[in-house]
C-alpha cells in the first residue's frame, strides 16, 4: 500500500460519517476536515474529496447490502473514488454484463481499491461500483504530464470486456446527476481548494519569518492581503454550509458563490505568495513551489463563468442578498 493510500485511509477515520451530512454542524465538520487536509497536502485533499463523494453516493443510492459492504471496506482501509469523465473516442460501455472503454481524469488510478464509474444506458447515466482488484483497468500513465497535482495519480483507464455483476450497479439511471447533490457536491472540492489558498499564506509567513523579513512593511502588507484572500474563500464556504439546511432555494446559488469566491481568490493569492517569497518560490525543493503549482492546477475546475452566472441570476431574482 502506497504512503498516499495509507494517508487517505487514516483521514477516513476522521470523517464525521460516510453518508450525506444530516445537519449543518456535520456538514461543517466534514468541510473543515477537507479544508485542513487540502491545507496540508492538496493532492491528498483531492483524493479524500473523491473518496467522500463516492461513499456519499453509495449511501444515498445503494441498497442496504451495498452500503454495508462499503462501510466494511472503509474500515479495512479501502480507498474509493469517482471516475466520470469519458475517454475521448472510447466512452465506457456496458454490454451484456461486460465493461468496455475507458475513463479520463481518473484520479487515484493505481491507488484506489474501489471506483464508482458511469456508463450511458437507456434512461441516463448508470453508476457501477468496481472492486479494482476484481475488475482491474489498464492504466495509461502517459496522460498525466502536468506541472501540478502530479501526486493525485490522475490517469486514463481502460477495460476490455471486463465482467461485472448485477450487484455492482448502484442506484438507477440518472441518479448520478440528481440535484442538489450533483452541483452541491462542488462545495467539498471548494473547501479543499480554500485549504490550498491558506497553505500559500502559511508557507509565505514561514519563509518570511525564517528570513527575518516579516517585519518589512511591504511584506506585512502582502501577508495581510493573503490573509484577506484566504478568509474570503473560507467565509464563502462557511456561508454556503450554513445555508444548505436553511433554505432550499439558496443551496446551489450559495455553492456557486463559494466556488466563484475561491476561484477569484486563488489567482491573486498565488501572485502575492510569489511576490513575498521571490525567486525561491520557483525552486523545486521550496514548499511553496508545489503549493503554487498544485493549486493552480486544481483551481481549473470546469465552468467558472457558469458559476458567476448562477450567482448573478440568484441576485437578480432576490434569492441571494448580502447580510451580516
Amino acid at each position: 500500500m502506497s504512503d498516499l493510500r495509507r494517508a487517505l485511509a487514516a483521514r477516513s477515520t476522521l470523517l464525521p460519517g460516510l453518508a450525506d451530512p444530516a445537519d449543518a454542524d456535520t456538514l461543517l465538520r466534514l468541510l473543515r476536515l477537507l479544508y485542513a487536509v487540502g491545507r496540508a497536502d492538496l493532492p491528498l485533499g483531492r483524493l479524500l474529496e473523491g473518496h467522500v463523494d463516492a461513499l456519499q453516493i453509495i449511501h444515498r443510492y445503494g441498497d442496504a447490502t451495498q452500503r454495508a459492504r462499503a462501510t466494511a471496506a472503509v474500515a479495512s482501509g479501502a480507498a474509493f473514488g469517482v471516475w466520470n469523465a469519458d475517454l475521448p473516442g472510447e466512452p465506457l460501455r456496458l454490454d451484456g454484463g461486460r465493461l468496455t472503454g475507458g475513463k479520463s481524469f481518473a484520479s487515484g488510478a493505481g491507488l484506489l481499491s474501489h471506483a464508482l464509474v458511469s456508463v450511458d444506458v437507456e434512461g441516463g447515466r448508470q453508476l457501477l461500483l468496481l472492486d479494482l482488484e476484481r475488475t482491474p483497468p489498464a492504466i495509461d500513465r502517459s496522460f498525466w504530464r502536468v506541472a501540478g497535482m502530479q501526486r493525485s495519480e490522475t490517469h486514463s483507464v481502460r477495460w476490455d470486456a471486463a465482467k461485472v455483476a448485477s450487484d455492482d450497479l448502484i442506484g438507477a439511471p440518472g441518479d448520478y446527476i440528481r440535484e442538489p447533490w450533483f452541483s452541491g457536491g462542488a462545495l467539498r472540492f471548494a473547501a479543499v481548494q480554500a485549504g490550498g489558498i491558506a497553505a500559500l499564506l502559511d508557507h509565505s509567513a514561514e519563509h518570511l519569518a525564517a528570513a527575518d523579513r516579516a517585519g518589512d512593511p511591504h511584506q506585512a502588507g502582502r501577508l495581510a492581503a493573503l490573509y484577506g484572500l484566504a478568509e474570503t474563500a473560507t467565509g464563502a464556504i462557511r456561508t454556503a454550509a450554513a445555508g444548505w439546511f436553511a433554505e432550499e432555494a439558496k443551496r446551489l446559488p450559495l455553492v456557486a458563490a463559494a466556488r466563484a469566491a475561491v476561484y477569484a481568490a486563488g489567482g491573486p493569492a498565488i501572485e502575492l505568495a510569489q511576490q513575498a517569497v521571490g525567486v525561491q518560490s520557483l525552486f523545486a525543493d521550496h514548499p511553496l513551489a508545489a503549493a503554487i503549482t498544485d493549486l493552480a492546477m486544481y483551481l481549473r475546475q470546469p465552468a467558472p463563468d457558469a458559476q458567476r452566472m448562477i450567482v448573478g441570476a440568484a441576485v437578480a431574482a432576490g434569492t441571494l442578498t448580502p447580510c451580516l
